[in-house]
């Protein structure tokens, strides 16, 4: 009997479940999600529209609930990071964090004007909100001086939660960890992650803070880093995701500590892409978040198969970085931004399924620099023993520090900052 090839037995298994849809023994829901988690639609995915109203690089990209289009200059006097409309507000509250270290709040009014206000300030940069689950209300910030808000637009107050240390205080002139995400799990709104410029992602409950701010609230839940960079002082976390069918950590979880973590089995590892020059998002995708999708620095879209790390689509995606990486919360649609001007909608429209490109490891060395740019936090430890040398003048050694970070905070070479000569950088456009 004649073998029939796996695309042949593909197809014959997509007109028996459709036919099982139609005739009642699927129900469509369920039909949906199958489809919805298929291999082929995944590499079937193209370019399916632009959206290129915008004049420079595009920071942060999110779906809402409606269909609207607005353009209107948020208040901030640095780039947007991040814009996020708030859940139940008809698509008229919108939160927005900048370069500049405020978090604000937008509400537009019924001839389209927006109302902007200044809920909280950051010492530094702030690269990430995130909303609770369900509530029109309450978000969190999270800032590149450490520091953790709560915020309520009921009362339009924000709240310091803390500020997070680094484990074992590797330096002294750097004990604070530069917080780049922050993420509520959709499962248990009580519990949020955040991390940045260490090699953990730490978990905390919300439950075991007064929001009065009268709380030592340092104290963790569960911390997870993978197990090959534990102790590796030159990495660090740029973008955070739950997925949403985890169980979630309840209350009596027993707390981790970092040594706990190298004795426990450890967390998938994605591999391929690069994460050097810009802070960048993570998503699932998937109905069931079958997929793991991250930009990388030579301009490409990576997906992976969740649960066994294969790395499945390399789609080019701009000309440079791609930053932002934002799945459709209902159908097979991603959308994507970088430093490009514009936002790329991405479908399963393609005739033909894509394959790896054959030389994937050239890809990500694609871009060369003229000059390699140093962060601060490089920086920092560079001259940590310089410091050192220079005795007990406490007053010397802080005008030092100082220097050193107003000199790298000119340009640290993180394309966050990058903007089209035309822009305005607190414009926020919604298309």
């Amino acid at each position: 009997m004649k073998k029939l090839s796996k695309k042949r037995r593909t197809i014959g298994q997509g007109i028996e479940e459709l036919w099982q849809r139609e005739v009642g023994e699927t129900s469509p829901r369920a039909f949906a999600h199958r489809v919805g988690a298929s291999q082929d639609l995944v590499l079937r995915l193209d370019i399916h529209k632009k959206l290129d109203k915008h004049r420079g690089c595009v920071n942060t990209v999110c779906f809402n609930e409606g269909c609207v289009k607005l353009s209107f200059h948020s208040g901030h006097t640095n780039n947007v990071f991040q814009a996020k409309m708030m859940p139940y507000s008809d698509d008229r509250s919108i939160v927005t964090c900048a370069a500049d270290g405020q978090v604000r709040y937008a509400f537009i009014k019924e001839d389209g004007r927006a109302e902007t206000t200044n809920l909280g300030k950051h010492q530094g940069r702030v690269h990430k909100l995130a909303i609770e689950p369900g509530s029109p209300h309450i978000f969190y910030s999270c800032g590149e001086d450490g520091l953790v808000q709560h915020f309520d637009l009921r009362t339009r107050t924000a709240t310091e939660l803390f500020t997070c240390h680094s484990f074992d205080d590797k330096s002294r002139y750097m004990p604070i960890v530069h917080l780049n995400a922050i993420a509520i799990d959709p499962r248990n709104p009580n519990i949020f992650a955040i991390a940045g410029s260490d090699e953990y992602a730490r978990l905390y409950d919300i439950r075991k803070c007064k929001l009065d701010g009268s709380t030592d609230f340092g104290h963790l839940v569960d911390c997870f880093c993978p197990q090959h960079l534990i102790g590796d002082v030159q990495v660090g976390i740029t973008g955070l995701a739950f997925s949403d069918q985890t169980t979630g950590i309840g209350c009596d979880t027993i707390v981790s500590s970092p040594q706990d973590v190298g004795s426990r089995p450890g967390p998938q590892v994605y591999k391929g892409h690069q994460n050097r020059e810009t802070v960048k998002g993570v998503s699932f995708f998937g109905p069931n978040c079958e997929y793991v999708a991250s930009g990388s620095d030579c301009g490409r879209i990576f997906i992976w198969r969740k649960k066994d790390e294969e790395l499945l689509r390399v789609m080019p995606a701009d000309r440079t970085v791609v930053n932002c990486i934002e799945r459709h919360p209902h159908a097979t649609i991603l959308a994507s931004s970088g430093i490009d001007n514009d936002i790329k909608v991405w479908t399963p429209k393609a005739t033909e399924r894509a394959s790896l490109p054959v030389k994937i490891e050239e890809l990500k060395f694609k871009r060369k620099k003229s000059m390699h740019q140093l962060s601060s936090d490089l920086i920092m430890r560079i001259f940590a023993s310089g410091l050192e040398h220079r005795g007990d003048d406490h007053a010397e050694r802080a005008a030092f520090v100082e220097y050193l970070m107003d000199f790298s905070d000119g340009d640290d070479g993180n394309s966050d900052d990058a903007t089209d000569a035309s822009s305005a950088p607190g414009d926020c456009i919604v298309n």
